[in-house]
């Protein structure tokens, strides 16, 4: 028997909360498949929330919806409490959407592909600040290897050298952002999120494995309990 669509709230609703992201009556669905609906959800600054759910219900769906990359059934996206469209059309949508896969050109350098999904943000930094960026998650040795050479959890450090260039952003999407990590891989990323998180800075993950060595320690939001757990 298929699920039954969720029906959540991550966090009371307050008339005064500056909200980086609101849910409003969410609902979406995959094909002729309602996923979820009248899906409420609100994220502070400097929180961390732990997507979790089966497979199939939802996650990766959400995520792009919450993203601006899919359009729900009904219901509306909130960016800074203006509507999704209307933040995206007066450039006041500043977010980071990590899917997961790496979209990295695999004939591009660590360095070059780093730069090249940088500008699709608009961003243009200079080779030492991608260096830096790379250096974060530890692989600015391999800037100049061509990505096709990069063992699997290389080119999850590359894709995630994204949020080294983004931490002013106001939120971050990730899709399974620790896929294919190692322990060093792990914790670069957790203090990535720490950082964020202190800057002000919201997060929303999907991960198969527990993020229990984050500071914070991320809230749960659970598609399949309907709430938060």
């Amino acid at each position: 028997m298929d699920n039954p669509p969720a029906t959540a709230n991550l966090v009371p609703r307050a008339a005064s909360a500056p909200w980086v992201l609101q849910a409003c009556d969410l609902a979406g669905q995959r094909g002729e498949r309602a996923l979820f609906e009248h899906l409420e959800m609100a994220l502070e600054p400097g929180a961390v929330v732990w997507l979790r759910g089966r497979n199939g219900r939802g996650k990766t769906s959400l995520l792009r919806l919450l993203a601006g990359l899919a359009t729900p059934m009904a219901g509306e996206v909130r960016v800074g409490g203006v509507p999704q469209r209307q933040a995206a059309a007066a450039g006041r949508r500043s977010l980071v959407y990590i899917g997961h896969q790496n979209a990295l050109k695999d004939d591009l350098t660590a360095l070059e592909a780093l730069r090249f999904l940088a500008r699709t943000r608009g961003d243009r930094p200079d080779d030492e600040t991608l260096a830096q960026a790379l250096q974060r998650l530890g692989v600015r040795g391999s800037r100049h290897a061509p990505v096709r050479t990069l063992s699997q959890g290389q080119r999850r450090r590359v894709a995630l050298a994204r949020l080294a260039l983004s931490m002013h952003a106001d939120l971050w999407l990730l899709d399974e952002p620790f896929d294919a990590l190692d322990a060093d891989g792990i914790a670069a990323l957790n203090g990535l999120l720490g950082e964020h998180a202190a800057r002000g800075g919201a997060t929303l993950l999907t991960s198969h494995q527990t993020p229990s060595l984050l500071d914070p320690v991320p809230r749960v939001f659970d598609l399949d309990r309907h709430g938060l757990a």
